[in-house]
């Protein structure tokens, strides 16, 4: 590593060169205000004025490479290892998650492209989380339209690589969760939920609650898409019937599980608070 002029001459190392001090425990706020700022410059860079998040599983693949998965799967079910015919199960199930994908991509698709028509290429712009996935479904749908797109990737120990789909000038990595689930709400005038697990959950409910408590008092279009996943996995109306949420809470976010429906919906929130 190159030696500084000053170091050269034997003055000790700035703070901010020292990259030992840098990754310490000692750094740590430093280190968040990093994830804080150079997203915030970068973007201002590239004119992003505002997003719309789609939030879903890294799991769900495509249409085709499901059906893929479900032959090689059904191939190995017809051996009698308890554990494939698991796998194979798992297998249909995916394919019946694909449909998600396919209409992800519809969405960010037709919503990139109402902007074009309205000349606002700098507002709305798709943001996922940069992975695969529905993450990977609402950059494709973006670059179909021939629009740019945001991906908010995050390193964790199973490694999730960026999907090849994000804008490569709008390509982000975080280090903590936290930041940047700061990064999906702080711009974000719509946000799209679709099947998925504890990280997807997280996402939503986190919202919600700032909503519910007017943490943030933004008018979004919240779209949870996905009737039949959702009424199996979430059940609202039995929170509304202990009493934990009310059940104007339940306005918070519209269900819906057609691709036309939700960007109507969206479109229709958006003109009217955001245009």
């Amino acid at each position: 590593m190159a030696r500084t002029m000053a170091e050269l001459k034997g003055f000790p190392q700035k703070a901010y060169d020292n990259s030992e001090f840098l990754r310490s425990k000692e750094a740590r706020s430093i280190r968040v205000l990093c994830e804080l700022e150079e997203p915030k410059a970068r973007l201002e860079h590239h004119d992003v004025e505002d997003t719309l998040v789609f939030f879903g599983s890294a799991r769900i693949l495509s249409p085709e490479a499901a059906s893929d998965n479900l032959v090689r799967n059904k191939n190995s079910k017809e051996n009698l290892d308890e554990g494939a015919a698991s796998a194979a199960r798992i297998a249909e199930h995916k394919v019946k998650l694909s449909r998600y994908y396919e209409d992800a991509a519809q969405i960010a698709e037709k919503l990139s492209l109402w902007t074009k028509s309205i000349k606002k290429e700098n507002r709305f712009v798709i943001c996922s989380g940069g992975g695969p996935g529905i993450m990977e479904a609402a950059n494709l749908g973006a670059q179909r339209a021939g629009c740019r797109s945001i991906g908010l990737n995050i390193s964790i120990p199973f490694e999730q690589a960026p999907n090849p789909y994000i804008s490569p000038e709008l390509g982000f990595t975080f280090h903590y969760f936290f930041i940047r689930k700061y990064w999906f709400l702080h711009k974000a005038k719509g946000i799209f939920v679709f099947p998925g697990g504890f990280g997807t959950m997280d996402e939503f409910f986190e919202l919600l609650t700032l909503m519910q408590t007017q943490k943030s008092t933004r008018k979004m279009a919240i779209v949870l898409y996905g009737k039949e996943y959702w009424n199996d996995v979430l059940n609202f109306d039995a929170l509304v019937k202990w009493g934990t949420i009310s059940e104007k809470d339940l306005q918070l976010f519209k269900l819906v599980d057609d691709v036309d429906s939700a960007v109507n919906y969206a479109k229709d929130v958006l003109m009217t608070h955001h245009l």
